[in-house]
């Protein structure tokens, strides 16, 4: 297996012990350092004492359910990215795990292997490279709306608006093109960088909860544009 690139810490919840273990095992000789929980109430507060880096986290568990905690965990201001695992292969149970603040999706069974990858790619998106001092990116703004990469903050007219992980993602994605109509595919390859089994409801799901967030406090922002998909302007009647 090919070694993490750094030592990351992974939390992964799951009640099946036999499972657990695979999962350890095999995160650890990845060169991941890994905290395990086998229940909702457990994971909370290791989420709280370790901080990890990513959660591994089964829907079912004997006191709740992953959805439940992921929504549980944002609620607590905890953003931290969280890759699901289940037995349910349904695209709207995928849609409604995503949309709760999940960034990725495994289903059981799964190859060891698969869910290495995910890993992977989900903390090669948020990493900055170590081989020099990042460079200081100056924020996106438009309108009233500002968002600062390296301090991954989010302001609207002055207020601070926190997002998960995807979120953020989206909307930068949306920032760095304003004006501009961007498709729901190329959204996902940017934002998911996966097809997502090629269902783009997740985009739309991901949109709404964007808009109840950042579309509060100012004239709307993110557009829909009919069959096409969406776009960051100021109200025709407001552009300059």
């Amino acid at each position: 297996m090919t070694a993490a690139p750094a030592r990351h810490t992974v939390l992964v919840v799951e009640d099946d012990p036999s499972i657990r273990t695979l999962l350890i095992s095999a995160l650890r000789a990845a060169g991941y350092a890994v905290a395990s929980a086998g229940t909702g109430q457990e994971a909370l507060t290791g989420a709280a004492r370790r901080e990890p880096d990513l959660i591994v986290l089964d829907v079912m568990l004997p006191d709740t359910d992953g959805f439940t905690l992921t929504r549980d965990l944002r609620a607590r201001g905890v953003y931290t990215p969280v890759l699901f695992l289940t037995a349910r292969t349904e695209v709207e149970d995928r849609i409604i795990g995503l949309s709760s603040g999940g960034d990725d999706y495994v289903t059981k069974p799964f190859h060891v292997q698969e869910v290495l990858l995910r890993i992977r790619a989900i903390l090669r998106r948020g990493a900055v490279p170590r081989t020099a001092p990042p460079a200081v990116r100056p924020p996106l703004r438009y309108a009233d709306l500002t968002l600062d990469e390296d301090a991954h903050e989010v302001w609207r007219a002055g207020r601070r608006v926190p997002l998960s992980p995807t979120e953020f993602r989206l909307l930068a994605c949306l920032m760095a093109r304003p004006g501009k109509v961007l498709g729901k595919q190329q959204i996902l390859e940017t934002v998911w960088h996966h097809d997502f089994a090629g269902d783009t409801r997740i985009v739309d799901t991901y949109i709404k909860n964007l808009r109840r967030k950042t579309d509060g406090t100012g004239p709307l922002l993110i557009h829909t544009v009919r069959g096409v998909g969406y776009c960051l302007r100021l109200p025709r009647d407001e552009a300059p």
